[in-house]
């Protein structure tokens, strides 16, 4: 028997913007802009789920203004 290959699940925009917790304009941006690969169909866009574990996986982390604000004060 031979093994089939794992499917990739494709995820809507709206499914993308829960998961990140933002809106669906910003998907659309990083989409447009080559951030974020993605594929169309139709009129729609649809981002596979690997693309997005390495994206997130892959952004740098942003510090917290209180930390910011902490080292200013010193």
């Amino acid at each position: 028997m031979s093994e089939q290959p794992a499917r990739t699940r494709y995820l809507t925009v709206l499914e993308v913007a829960e998961i990140m917790r933002v809106s669906k304009m910003t998907v659309y941006r990083l989409l447009h802009s080559g951030e974020l690969p993605g594929v169309r169909v139709g009129r729609s866009f649809r981002v596979p789920q690997d693309a997005l574990d390495h994206y997130l996986a892959t952004s740098l982390p942003i510090e917290s203004t209180t930390a910011d604000e902490d080292r200013r004060s010193s």
